[in-house]
C-alpha cells in the first residue's frame, strides 16, 4: 500500500505554504480529498488566481514529476495521448524486407515504436507524478472524449497493443477559466474546486510572502485598491499574480504611499485594456478606499 500523500487538511495547508502557496480552507480540503480518494481535481476560476500554481505546488511537496498537457484549439490524440514513430517504423520495414509481414507488423507496433504524449506518460511507470491538464476549456469539445478513459480508470487503450493501466495513479489536476461549458461526463469524473479572488486578509498574506520587502501599510493599501478595482465593471479584473506584480512595481519605484500619481504611473501593471484604465482612472477614489 502506498503511504497517503497527505495525513490531514492541516497537513495540506502547512506543506503547500512551505512552497509559497497559501491555500484557503476550501482549497486545502479539496486537495486532501482528491489525494485520499484518488480522484482527478477540476479547478475553475478566473485567470491568475493560482490554479496552475496549485498543481506545481503539489508536485513540489510530493517530490513528484510534473507532466503538463497545455490545451489549445486543435490539440488532438497525437499531441495528448500517443502517436507512432512513423520514421522509425519505416526504417524497420526497410531493414526487414526479407521477413514476413506478420513478423514485421508485430515489431513495428510494439512499445519501442510508441511515442508517449502527456496522458500516456502520466500513467506509465511507478514514479510519483502530477498530471496537469491546463486550460481544458481552450481545447475542442472532442478532446474531452480522449480524457474520459484516463480520468475514470487511469488507463489508455492502444488498439495495436491493448490497454495500458496505471500501476501508480498520478495526482491529476484539470484547470479551466470557464471560457466554455465542460461536459457533464468530464465533470462527473472529477472533484470540483472553484478558486476565486482571495479574501482581503489572505491576499495581504500572499503579498507579504511574495514581496516581504514592501512596507506593511503600503501592502494593505495596495490590496484595498485592487479590491476596489475588482468591484468595477472591467473587461478583466486584476488577478492575484497582478497584485503581486504591482507590489513589486511599487517597490521598484521606491513608493512609500499609494497616491494618485503613483497609481496613474503604474496602473498598466494590473489593468491590461485601455478601456479598463479609463474606467479606473475616472471611478477610483483613493480617499474612500
Amino acid at each position: 500500500m502506498e503511504a497517503p500523500l497527505f495525513t490531514s487538511v492541516d497537513d495540506v495547508t502547512a506543506r503547500l505554504a512551505e512552497t509559497g502557496y497559501l491555500a484557503s480552507p476550501a482549497v486545502a480540503t479539496t486537495v486532501f480529498l482528491a489525494a485520499r480518494l484518488g480522484k482527478p481535481l477540476l479547478v475553475e476560476g478566473p485567470a491568475g488566481v493560482g490554479k496552475t500554481e496549485l498543481a506545481k505546488a503539489v508536485a513540489a511537496i510530493s517530490d513528484a514529476r510534473l507532466i503538463r498537457l497545455q490545451c489549445y484549439e486543435g490539440v488532438d490524440e497525437s499531441r495528448a495521448l500517443y502517436e507512432w514513430n512513423h520514421a522509425k517504423q519505416l526504417l524497420r520495414i526497410t531493414a526487414g524486407r526479407d521477413e514476413s509481414w506478420d513478423r514485421t507488423r508485430t515489431d513495428i507496433f510494439s512499445e519501442e515504436f510508441l511515442l508517449a504524449r502527456p496522458l500516456l506518460s502520466a500513467i506509465r511507470g511507478d514514479d510519483a507524478k502530477v498530471l496537469l491538464i491546463d486550460e481544458i476549456d481552450k481545447a475542442d469539445v472532442e478532446v474531452e472524449g480522449l480524457l474520459l478513459e484516463v480520468l475514470s480508470d487511469f488507463q489508455v487503450t492502444v488498439p495495436e497493443l491493448g490497454t495500458i493501466s496505471a500501476t501508480r495513479r498520478p495526482f491529476t489536476v484539470l484547470t479551466s477559466n470557464a471560457s466554455r461549458e465542460l461536459s457533464e461526463a468530464l465533470r462527473r469524473r472529477c472533484l470540483f474546486l472553484h478558486i476565486g479572488f482571495p479574501e482581503e486578509d489572505l491576499e495581504r498574506r500572499i503579498v507579504a510572502l511574495k514581496v516581504p520587502e514592501l512596507d506593511t501599510v503600503l501592502a494593505e493599501s495596495l490590496v484595498r485598491v485592487v479590491g476596489a478595482l475588482r468591484a468595477m465593471d472591467l473587461r478583466k479584473a486584476p488577478s492575484v499574480a497582478e497584485t503581486v506584480d504591482w507590489a513589486r512595481t511599487l517597490l521598484a519605484l521606491g513608493a512609500d504611499r499609494l497616491d494618485e500619481e503613483v497609481v496613474r504611473q503604474s496602473l498598466g501593471v494590473v489593468l491590461k485594456h485601455q478601456e479598463d484604465v479609463t474606467t479606473a482612472t475616472a471611478k477610483l477614489d483613493l480617499d474612500t478606499v
